[in-house]
């Protein structure tokens, strides 16, 4: 992994391209930071630039390695033989499933701070901020923080519940009559298990399967994927693939997703119009963790309605 560059101070307010194959790329940030710890607040900026030292292609698929291959493992080797037959106890099979993937979960976000570690030499909270665009978004033509930005999270919300609700099936179909061998086991579906009455029934007051359900999400869709692929890959991919580092980005995501294939083409899309693009964009990977934790929030009520017997 890259060694901390040393650099005093990270002062944004420039916004240049990414230059193509290239180590060195000055990118915006909109205000003033020293080493680790800001100088001033979010509200101040400066007039010079940040320097940036971007991955090479062999790093980026390293650390794509690195997440992918442990949850393929953990999906396809670990669970059945751990798990108990679908057939005979349902909901059993789907939280060891659970368990075992909210795992492999936690390991992207060690894998995070392990990196951020390495290349940064501290995990302070200024540190992080910066490194991994845990800030608020920037106006692209200027480079200086913009909260009402924050406002094309309504589009971009819009956008995912039509997918996920109308679109997403109908790619998943289609990629599975294509490739059948692609297709979903049985036992494996989280939606599968409450077409249950009798799981429905043992879920009903069950709130430590709420509880297991928050917890993978923080992982799933804050602190795991995101971190990761939005906080510690997208900024360091415009050396490669300069103003399509997005698309990158959510490709590399999607592909991620190894440990549930009948979904990759669905998740290509969303990972990269949907969480990619306005993080990359407005330069905040908080536009990401918000539009990919809407369906986290979904998700969560229906649990919810199920363990209060609402359902």
């Amino acid at each position: 992994m890259e060694n901390n560059l040393g650099i005093g101070n990270f002062i944004e307010d420039f916004k240049l391209d990414a230059i193509m194959h290239e180590e060195i790329v000055v990118r915006p940030i909109g205000k003033v930071r020293g080493g680790c710890s800001e100088m001033n607040d979010e509200k101040s900026y400066g007039p010079k630039i940040e320097t940036d030292k971007q991955y090479s292609l062999a790093k980026i698929l390293v650390i794509w390695a690195l997440a992918t291959i442990p949850m393929g493992i953990l999906g396809w080797i670990v669970s059945p033989i751990l798990a108990p037959d679908a057939n005979s106890d349902p909901l059993a099979a789907a939280v060891i499933r659970m368990m075992l993937l909210t795992a492999g979960l936690i390991w992207l976000f060690a894998l995070t701070m392990l990196i951020v570690w390495q290349e940064e030499g501290d995990l302070r909270w200024a540190t992080l901020k910066r490194r991994l665009w845990l800030r608020t978004p920037l106006d692209p033509k200027t480079g200086k923080i913009q909260p009402r930005l924050f406002l094309w999270l309504v589009p971009f919300l819009a956008a995912t519940v039509l997918w996920e609700l109308a679109l997403t099936s109908y790619v998943d179909d289609w990629w599975v009559a294509l490739f059948p061998f692609f297709s979903e086991p049985k036992g494996y579906s989280m939606g599968a298990i409450f077409e249950s009455p009798r799981v429905i029934a043992r879920l009903t007051g069950a709130w430590w399967f709420l509880a297991l359900f928050l917890f993978q999400s923080v992982f799933n869709t804050i602190i795991g994927e995101e971190f990761l692929f939005r906080g510690v890959l997208l900024p360091k991919l415009e050396g490669v693939f300069g103003r399509w580092s997005w698309l990158a980005s959510g490709v590399l995501h999607g592909l991620y997703h190894v440990h549930q294939p009948w979904s990759i083409p669905g998740n290509i899309i969303s990972c990269s119009l949907l969480y990619a693009l306005p993080s990359w964009r407005f330069s905040s990977i908080w536009m990401g963790i918000i539009v990919h934790s809407a369906q986290s929030v979904y998700f969560g009520f229906l649990i919810l309605g199920v363990t209060l017997g609402l359902a």
